[in-house]
């Protein structure tokens, strides 16, 4: 518990200190950049102080110049700092409350994540076509078509929300595949484990031309290049 007080801690510390500047200077000049680039340092310095390791593979695998929609299992808390550092600028899609965190929601408004309310189907519906159409004009998302986080390190079965925006925007979806996250802090358990976490990307599904009634067939393609990249304890039963 030790080290899950001082990542904590630190964690804290850091946003405090380098987050109000940084967020004013970015609505001052509307430029979000140095928020981003903080965060992502952040996710960095999180990881090396909860004694994480990353194994990426397939990173080449990634199409320049175009907009994507990556899509990572869910196995803990630790997952979205796994991830953001790997990609290129995205914009995540992330539950409502984490907006309203002093500081941090701040900054992911800054930076125009866009808050879901997984309690609310038509306000979901409404981040997802918010999300379709910034889609459309070349942005990148990331999101995790569990939509929450395993409660055991296995694979989930899938919501359709991501996979619809996907699809609505025409743009490759990126299955990655995060291992061993689920060890290293497991739900409902503050305590870290240090230890490696492999991070696989897979070849991009492509959605051109698709419509709604491609979406299972995308989201099986999606979910077994995904479960290519587990090890069996992490494979759905």
């Amino acid at each position: 518990m030790f080290r899950a007080f001082l990542v904590i801690f630190l964690t804290f510390a850091y946003i405090c200190i380098l987050g109000p500047p940084l967020i004013l200077y970015g609505k001052l000049t509307g430029n979000s950049d140095p928020v981003y680039k903080a965060g992502v340092l952040g996710a960095k310095f999180c990881l090396w102080l909860a004694g994480v390791k990353l194994e990426v593979i397939g990173r080449d695998k990634i199409p320049q110049n175009q907009s994507l929609v990556f899509m990572p299992n869910h196995q803990s808390y630790g997952d979205s700092p796994i991830v953001l550092p790997i990609l290129p600028p995205v914009i995540a899609l992330a539950k409502k409350e984490f907006f309203r965190v002093p500081i941090l929601g701040s900054g992911m408004r800054l930076c125009k994540f866009i808050p879901v309310d997984r309690k609310h189907r038509q306000r979901a519906i409404q981040s997802m076509n918010e999300a379709a159409e910034r889609l459309r004009r070349g942005e990148s998302f990331v999101g995790f078509p569990e939509g929450t986080r395993s409660p055991d390190g296995r694979l989930q079965p899938f919501k359709k929300g991501v996979f619809m925006m996907a699809i609505n925007a025409h743009v490759p979806i990126v299955p990655m595949s995060i291992s061993g996250s689920h060890r290293v802090m497991r739900k409902d358990d503050w305590a870290i484990h240090p230890g490696t976490v492999r991070v696989t990307i897979h070849d991009p599904i492509p959605t051109a031309g698709c419509k709604m009634d491609d979406r299972e067939r995308i989201m099986e393609r999606v979910r077994q290049a995904v479960i290519s990249g587990l090890t069996p304890e992490e494979r759905p039963l």
